[in-house]
């Protein structure tokens, strides 16, 4: 096998007019994935005629199908673009965004927090906190996430037009549109189901499509031990591939973050923030047919997003090896420059020929449609029931609220458009979406715990408590930017990069946000027992598990992953 290995052979590859071109092969695998997932979507529609079919699918997943589809929502071309470039810009060190912040979060989603989103019977996280706070809380929230989603979706359309830029030459303006319509037609046709079952067809394209890169970069540079190597030669220092061992100092890493940021504002306020309380991916587990799917599929898809790192994170360190030119935050790229986000299609347009370039090329845009269907699904359900029914038109028939779904569908699509030029004022994907994480995510996982957990969580503490924790995130960012030395004393180092200040900031939103809510609440009138029975501990009858083999338990398999989990990081320590 040749690989280009001299930097003359480097250029003129990245010459435009030697522009990588789809053979028939390619556009034969493109177009054919393109017509399946609209016959999904136009078979799926007869299924989809009331507001429960719509936006739960039918409540009647089985835990592997609400597992994968759990995991495919996040697995969208925002995973697969930008935490290649974060690799290539953090090292393994992006690794943690995988591992702390995925096994201890979903398995306390699925163990703790599920038994009560599934029993009260809501359609979404701020419907739950209508429930436990009120209906102020549930508004706030409610615009919050919506707001949210829109800029989450923006993400995905950003990268799958970058995709096709670098890779085809193709119109950037072109790709987003094309692109975008055909998600907003299978979502609006068959709503949850059609995002669903796309999903998890996508979720086997994805890695069908996606292994390419790291096993043709490992043959190339010899394994592990190979790559390894190689980027030491680059950059002479081994802090780019140990995952614990440099986080004793700020200094010694290139995240300029130390393990304290790591497990308490990663694995603590983002990770917990976004895997249990963003309806993006708590909506697939609420679609479940019964608690124990709904308990089984975070779970479940831990199990594969442990392995996710193989064909997110490889490719950024291959490219930090392989590459002979120098990448750029996207900020700062002028012409002829290419940036952090664009590592992933150029490592793509390294080792693809015919056939298997059509195959990655589908393996990105299958991960873009996951992404995108995942957020305008969410979008559609929380501006139905959230926003609309409570404060717009509250008595309509059923089939009112299914056509604003649609709409709403198609106008989320629309605006989300317009963000996705917003994407290239940050240095990369991954900073910008860890900045939104902050602001909305982390405080929000405050309230939800507390209410919860602690009866005496009054309505007025969950809203001043949210509206702290999300106004003193997007504070600390305001001043940052404003005044970028300052960002040691929100990241507590003058060393500490972009990713580690949107750590720290998470991690202190969620701590102003709980101590907030506590305060408040101590001071204020809590709901009344009756009004909390199903939504708080010791006020929930949890049902009696069906008699079943101990193997069949969620706890069981909960066991399994904390195993995998020690043993990588074990591993790459």
């Amino acid at each position: 096998m040749v690989f280009p290995s001299t930097l003359t052979a480097e250029i003129l590859w990245l010459d435009a007019s030697r522009m990588i071109s789809l053979a028939p092969s390619d556009v034969l695998i493109i177009a054919l994935y393109f017509v399946m997932v609209l016959g999904i979507g136009i078979y799926l529609r007869r299924y989809a005629s009331t507001s429960n079919d719509f936006f739960m699918a039918g409540r009647e997943m089985s835990a592997w199908v609400a597992g994968l589809s759990f995991l495919s929502a996040n697995l969208g071309a925002l995973e697969l673009m930008g935490w290649a470039a974060s690799a290539y810009q953090y090292g393994i060190l992006a690794t943690h965004f995988y591992w702390i912040a995925a096994f201890p979060s979903m398995i306390f989603l699925g163990l703790v927090m599920m038994p009560f989103y599934y029993i009260s019977k809501t359609h979404s996280v701020p419907g739950y906190l209508q429930l436990r706070y009120g209906e102020a809380t549930r508004a706030l929230s409610g615009i919050s996430f919506a707001f949210m989603t829109i800029l989450m979706s923006g993400i995905n359309m950003y990268a799958m037009a970058l995709v096709m830029e670098v890779v085809l030459g193709w119109s950037f303006h072109f790709s987003i549109w094309i692109s975008s319509l055909t998600v907003a037609i299978y979502v609006a046709l068959g709503g949850l189901y059609s995002a669903i079952f796309n999903e998890v067809l996508q979720f086997f394209l994805i890695w069908l499509g996606a292994l390419v890169i790291p096993i043709m970069g490992l043959i190339e540079v010899g394994g592990w031990q190979g790559l390894v190597a190689r980027i030491y030669a680059r950059v002479h220092s081994n802090e780019y591939v140990h995952l614990w061992s440099t986080l004793g100092s700020f200094s010694g890493n290139p995240m300029g973050v130390n393990w304290v940021g790591v497990v308490f504002g990663l694995g603590g306020a983002i990770a917990f923030g976004y895997w249990t309380t963003d309806f993006l991916v708590v909506q697939r587990a609420m679609a479940a047919k019964d608690l124990r799917s709904a308990q089984l599929a975070p779970i479940i898809a831990s199990y594969f997003k442990m392995i996710v790192p193989l064909i997110v994170i490889l490719p950024g360190l291959l490219g930090l090896a392989v590459l002979p030119y120098k990448l750029v935050p996207a900020s700062a790229a002028h012409a002829g420059q290419y940036s952090y986000n664009e590592v992933l299609p150029l490592m793509l347009a390294r080792y693809a020929g015919p056939g298997l370039l059509g195959l990655g090329i589908t393996a990105l845009i299958a991960g873009f449609m996951s992404g995108m269907a995942g957020n305008v699904s969410a979008f559609a359900t929380v501006w139905t029931y959230d926003i609309y029914q409570p404060y717009i038109r509250k008595r309509a028939s059923d089939a009112h609220y299914v056509r604003m779904g649609r709409w709403c569908t198609i106008l989320g699509v629309i605006l989300s458009i317009g963000t996705a030029y917003f994407v290239t004022k940050f240095g990369s994907i991954m900073d910008y979406m860890q900045a939104l994480v902050s602001f909305f995510i982390s405080p929000l996982f405050g309230t939800v715990l507390l209410g919860m957990v602690w009866k005496r969580t009054t309505p007025k503490g969950g809203f001043w408590g949210l509206l702290a924790g999300t106004g003193s995130s997007v504070a600390m960012f305001a001043a940052v930017e404003a005044h970028p030395t300052w960002i040691r004393y929100v990241a507590l180092s003058p060393h500490a990069k972009t990713m580690a200040e949107d750590v720290y900031r998470a991690l202190w939103s969620l701590l102003i946000c709980l101590l907030v809510t506590v305060v408040v609440s101590l001071f204020t009138k809590p709901k009344p027992k009756e009004e909390l029975t199903g939504l708080v501990w010791g006020y929930t009858k949890f049902p009696k598990a069906d008699s079943m083999p101990f193997w069949k338990t969620p706890i069981f398999w909960a066991a399994g992953v904390a195993v995998l989990f020690g043993i990588l990081q074990w591993v790459f320590w």
